[in-house]
């Protein structure tokens, strides 16, 4: 299986292909509405906005796997983002991203980039970023700022 192989529900309930974003570079995270981390989101869109038009995707997947961060329905999740955040990237449905129903995409991503502490997902705001080619080429830590990944992101478009 390769990155593009993979499918995922949009807030909207619409099913989309990961190889809607063949030809660009990807940065996947998992989000949390009421985590300390939640911030984030903020320089997750201004990441967005900078380099969007430079070919650069940011596919947020709501968990609510750690704490019980992210509880509300998919509606209330995208809302908040919107009105709290202006955050305009794509959001996907809320999803496991550990255990027995994790979801696939989560399932291959853990399988191609681990962390120091091994594959399962620490916490909310784990980033992996994947290049044009749909090659998982590196795994952040939920602390890392986006904005510390700026230079890898840049990398990746030239």
């Amino acid at each position: 299986m390769k990155f593009y192989d993979f499918k995922a529900k949009k807030m909207n309930k619409q099913e989309i292909s990961m190889d809607n974003y063949k030809g660009k570079v990807i940065l996947v995270v998992n989000t949390a509405s009421k985590c300390g981390l939640t911030p984030q989101f903020k320089d997750l869109e201004a990441l967005y906005q900078e380099y969007k038009d430079k070919g650069l995707e940011i596919l947020g997947f709501p968990c609510n796997q750690f704490a019980k961060q992210d509880s509300g329905s998919n509606e209330e999740i995208h809302e908040f983002c919107q009105l709290n955040y202006g955050v305009t990237f794509t959001m996907f449905e809320k999803i496991d991203v550990n255990g027995k129903d994790a979801h696939p995409l989560y399932k291959y991503l853990k399988s191609q980039a681990k962390s120091l502490l091994g594959k399962e997902i620490k916490w909310n705001f784990t980033k992996f970023l994947i290049d044009s080619n749909g090659n998982v080429i590196k795994r952040y830590a939920p602390t890392v700022s986006p904005l510390k990944i700026k230079s890898d992101i840049e990398n990746l478009l030239r």
